[in-house]
């Protein structure tokens, strides 16, 4: 019996109908995969990270307090900040100039973890190929416009969403004293 069947399947060309099968299955149910990529964008999912941008609160003013935990928190050493006080005021202080090297940059979010303020953020942005990498050294403006472009709704002031951190901040002459 088992020799009748393989004399039946090589008259019949079983095995070349078998793959016959296969390919004309996956031509009836062609789903394509590859992406025509610069007319239609993949899908990201929710926690992609992409290039870093600086933050502003919702009154325009820059969130980083120049502290330099970012810098220290980089383990390819990217970032560069060079903080100064705000005249009149010693205990607060700014970033004065701000640079990223975005061609060392892995992605980590380890600087975006350090920010004891959320001054940075990860965005969704991925298109950033450039014939000169040089043009991949951002700098302070640079980074807070693509933070405008990526977040464009942005949060009150600390101290104006809570009111209690502004009592206890002395630096902050501005706000309104405590109801008792």
């Amino acid at each position: 019996m088992t020799k009748f069947t393989a004399w039946i399947k090589t008259i019949i060309f079983y095995e070349i109908l078998v793959g016959m099968k296969a390919t004309l299955s996956h031509l009836l149910r062609y789903k394509p995969i590859t992406l025509q990529y610069p007319h239609e964008k993949r899908t990201l999912p929710d926690s992609y990270r992409g290039m870093l941008a600086l933050l502003r609160y919702d009154d325009g003013t820059e969130k980083c307090v120049g502290c330099d935990l970012c810098e220290a928190a980089c383990p390819s050493r990217v970032i560069k900040v060079f903080s100064a006080e705000v005249p009149g005021e010693p205990t607060k202080r700014f970033a004065k100039e701000y640079y990223m090297d975005m061609t060392r940059c892995l992605f980590c979010g380890l600087c975006v973890d350090a920010c004891p303020v959320d001054a940075l953020g990860m965005t969704r942005e991925f298109e950033w190929a450039v014939y000169d990498k040089r043009q991949l050294r951002l700098n302070k403006e640079q980074l807070l416009a693509i933070g405008d472009r990526s977040y464009p709704v942005r949060e009150k002031r600390l101290e104006f969403q809570h009111p209690n951190v502004a009592f206890f901040n002395v630096a902050f002459k501005n706000l309104p004293e405590k109801e008792a």
